[in-house]
């Protein structure tokens, strides 16, 4: 039964009028107020009638509830006037402009004949999508309830349409979009009787309410290279038997983004102090984004210029900030470098190649 009463404020000198419902054993009180219009709708028809109408019909995404309400959203609305010339001209995605919500930025992603690459058929598509995510630090993570609007014009109400019992959703940076494939069936939504698209005219609308933020741990993802390919690069050596047990640098070479050098100690390092030559690969670490790690298949080699033959050390390994060089501290006996001076080291001339190719990069996220 619907009676109507009166109650005063808190500090008992205004009184409100509102309406109340009793449905079985439960009791709702409807203030009267302006914007709501309920004095209007009852003259009409039956109160209860009119607030579940419209939900009654209407199926809701999957894992969603739909509801009415009387308020518009408070965080932004868009109007699209003449929706049926996105389908005519072929425009498959509408992004909004930008908004905030939360200390964060966002936008509605509007499929106006449904998102085709999730197989949407029969249905508008209509999703919450966060803008310039790639300030926030590493590893965040924000939860987020939210709610999207459509406006029924006959009424001057909203359908709402939200996840059920109110799921959170989590926005990161390999998620930066969520919503609903199905957020309302297409005949529903140009059926003139629901009031949604009026004179090809609608108004959609979103809410956002942040509960949560984080950054998680240090993770890493791990591109490989489909169809890597090598560079070479020959190191020329001039009077090497006058070279001293200093570090000996060759001039930098590239592959793909990255770019190298070969590394020598003459005289060894390590355990091959005195007694070998010391041959490595470097990663210039001054092209490296910060955090990256490089897998890379190499091969180091001392060519035989008598007989035209290479003496190959291959390695596949990482190189990154705390391990940028990887080789061989017992690479080539000196002693018997110092036979073959006719052939490794000819004229005092050294020629030592090095091969690289890049098979993965492993990128912080």
């Amino acid at each position: 039964m619907l009676r109507p009463k009166t109650r005063n404020n808190s500090c008992g000198q205004i009184k409100h009028k509102y309406w109340q419902l009793t449905w079985g054993t439960n009791v709702l009180f409807i203030l009267l107020h302006p914007a709501h219009r309920l004095v209007d709708f009852v003259a009409r028809k039956d109160i209860v009638t009119v607030m579940t109408e419209v939900v009654s019909n209407i199926s809701p995404p999957p894992g969603a509830v739909a509801t009415v309400s009387d308020a518009p959203p408070i965080h932004y609305m868009v109007k699209i006037e003449l929706f049926s010339s996105l389908g005519k001209n072929a425009v498959e995605t509408y992004e909004s402009g930008v908004f905030e919500a939360g200390g964060y930025k966002w936008k509605l992603v509007l499929y106006p004949n449904g998102n085709k690459s999730n197989n949407v058929k029969d249905h508008i598509s209509l999703y919450l999508a966060m803008v310039d995510a790639s300030s926030l630090p590493r590893g965040w993570e924000v939860n987020v309830i939210f709610r999207l609007f459509l406006l029924d014009q006959n009424k001057d109400s909203y359908l709402v349409i939200q996840d059920a019992a109110g799921q959170e959703r989590r926005f990161h940076g390999l998620n930066l979009q969520s919503g609903f494939d199905q957020f309302i069936k297409l005949s529903t939504f140009n059926d003139a009787r629901y009031g949604f698209l009026l004179e090809d005219t609608c108004v959609l609308g979103a809410e956002v309410f942040v509960c949560g933020e984080r950054s998680r741990g240090k993770g890493e993802v791990l591109s490989m290279k489909k169809d890597p390919t090598a560079s070479k690069y020959a190191w020329k050596i001039v009077n090497f038997f006058k070279l001293d047990e200093k570090r000996q640098e060759s001039q930098i070479f590239s592959t793909g983004d990255h770019q190298w050098k070969m590394v020598l100690y003459p005289k060894g390092k390590g355990l091959g102090m005195g007694t070998h030559l010391s041959l490595y690969l470097a990663l210039d670490l001054a092209t490296l984004p910060a955090g990256c790690r490089v897998y890379a298949d190499y091969a180091l080699r001392i060519v035989d210029q008598g007989y035209d033959r290479k003496y190959d050390w291959y390695a596949k390994s990482w190189f990154g900030a705390s391990s940028s060089e990887d080789g061989w501290s017992t690479y080539g006996s000196l002693i018997n470098i110092n036979k073959a001076q006719d052939y490794l080291v000819a004229k005092g001339i050294c020629i030592i190649e090095a091969e690289v190719m890049v098979l993965g990069i492993g990128s912080p996220f």
